[in-house]
């Protein structure tokens, strides 16, 4: 059967008209979907900017389905899903991206940080540590650090914390000294609260090496010591605070009378708590004096000079308590200060929708604008 050229010259044209059709016909369908791809996330993001998070899921969504291989808009759902509160929801979406082979490895990562923080805003802990965890040697491994911190300050495991603010400190992230102190202080506490002094003790000299001018450890070693009857040993703690840190040393000046008073050192103590008054005027530190010299606060002229450059309401209070009231006609006038300017914060009016408080009454709330949003009654009338 011989071949007829006739029919080949005829098939050619033909066979190239239908593959030239078939590309075209291709190549609008991957246009339309090209084009109706952004167009969705275009809408999305016009929608996200406008506050309208609902609509911008949608859109997010229809994005997704018009192009399933887009990490981004991926990202981009699961984040709107988190910020909304729909954690499982944002779980699903950051774990399919896990769970596609063509993912890039930065994307993967990108999707771990994602998922660990899902977790973490839906309270599952224990999750959100091992997501954390698998983050070390990402370019998240900072954040994720920082984020675990939260974690174990949260849980209250100290010796985790104590161990990753170490590797944020050496990793040049900042200085974690003063949380250092504070979780070998937590150790101590929960170590004292066994009725173990040793561990207490070696705790606490950590908090001190730590952060060596930290007012926290000093206080709980001079309160364990005098808790032990070594009362002059805890007034010797008290002088170095207040040598190294006079502003805190406010907050040990009774333990110091305590002390003083266990060991018979008062004159000690006395000048040490007046020498911090006059640099640091303190009702507080007022109080411990009167009381180290077994007289009634209100009673001491140094009250009267600390109201007039400090008004304040615990102090009119001292004067007040005193048989008949304040003695003069000078202390009245400090009290009255002290009254008014203590009460002016609560003489204001506070929106019930917003909070926003004015010195005058609004029927529309300039903050939220909300209107008949202010109670009758001022703030301290509530």
């Amino acid at each position: 059967m011989e071949f007829d050229l006739q029919w080949l010259l005829l098939g050619l044209p033909v066979a190239f008209a239908l593959g030239w059709l078939a590309s075209r016909l291709d190549l609008r369908q991957w246009k339309r979907e090209a084009e109706s791809s952004p167009r969705a996330y275009f809408k999305g993001l016009n929608l996200l900017l406008n506050e309208q998070q609902d609509k911008a899921i949608d859109a997010f969504i229809e994005a997704v389905q018009h192009d399933p291989g887009s990490s981004d808009l991926h990202f981009a759902l699961g984040n709107l899903f988190r910020r909304r509160g729909e954690y499982e929801r944002a779980v699903r979406v950051h774990q399919h991206l896990l769970q596609r082979g063509d993912l890039p490895q930065a994307d993967r990562e990108r999707a771990q940080h994602a998922l660990a923080q899902d977790y973490m805003k839906a309270g599952l802990f224990d999750r959100a540590e091992a997501a954390f965890q698998s983050l070390q040697g990402t370019p998240f491994e900072t954040e994720s650090r920082l984020a675990l911190l939260g974690l174990h300050e949260r849980s209250r495991d100290w010796p985790a914390a104590v161990q990753v603010a170490t590797l944020l400190e050496q990793s040049g992230t900042g200085s974690f000294a003063g949380r250092i102190s504070h979780y070998w202080c937590e150790q101590a506490q929960q170590a004292l609260d066994r009725g173990d002094e040793t561990l207490a003790h070696q705790a606490l000299e950590r908090a001190q090496k730590a952060s060596p001018h930290a007012a926290r450890p000093l206080l709980m070693q001079a309160q364990r010591l005098l808790n032990r009857g070594a009362a002059g040993e805890a007034l010797d703690l008290c002088a170095r605070l207040q040598h190294q840190n006079p502003e805190a040393f406010v907050l040990g000046a009774g333990l110091l009378v305590d002390a003083a008073q266990a060991c018979g050192r008062l004159d000690n103590a006395r000048s040490l708590l007046q020498h911090t008054l006059n640099l640091h005027p303190s009702l507080d530190l007022l109080r411990a004096l009167a009381r180290l010299d077994g007289r009634a606060l209100g009673d001491d002229p140094a009250l009267l000079n600390l109201m007039a450059t400090q008004p304040s309401l615990s102090a009119a209070q001292e004067l007040l308590a005193l048989p008949g009231g304040p003695r003069d006609d000078a202390a009245l006038a400090l009290v009255r200060e002290a009254v008014a300017r203590g009460a002016r914060p609560l003489q204001r009016w506070r929106c019930a929708a917003c909070g926003f408080e004015a010195q005058r009454y609004f029927w529309q709330c300039p903050g939220c604008l909300s209107w008949d949003s202010y109670p009758a009654h001022r703030v301290e009338e509530q």
